[in-house]
């Protein structure tokens, strides 16, 4: 059987605070995006973390047209681009 997890109660907001110990655990800082995910009746917290749209990365993001690109796949649209 499954052990049980810490317990929170909601705040008049809605607000619960997460555990110091699974903040450090997790590397949730202080101003730290988070995403919330629903499946089944649970809800899932995960660590945010921006993307390239193409490939995935998360090293060396750049917007490009309001979307996050990666280095690498931005070369290959500027290579890819019609020349005048």
């Amino acid at each position: 059987m499954k052990e049980p997890g810490i317990v929170r109660r909601t705040d008049r907001l809605g607000r619960i605070v997460l555990p110091t110990e699974l903040r450090k655990m997790m590397g949730i800082h202080e101003n730290s995006s988070l995403e919330f995910f629903v499946e089944d009746d649970k809800i899932i917290l995960k660590r945010y973390e921006q993307v390239c749209v193409f490939c995935g990365s998360t090293s060396h993001l750049r917007d490009y047209r309001g979307l996050k690109v990666c280095r690498a796949c931005a070369g290959e649209l500027a290579s890819s681009a019609p020349q005048p």
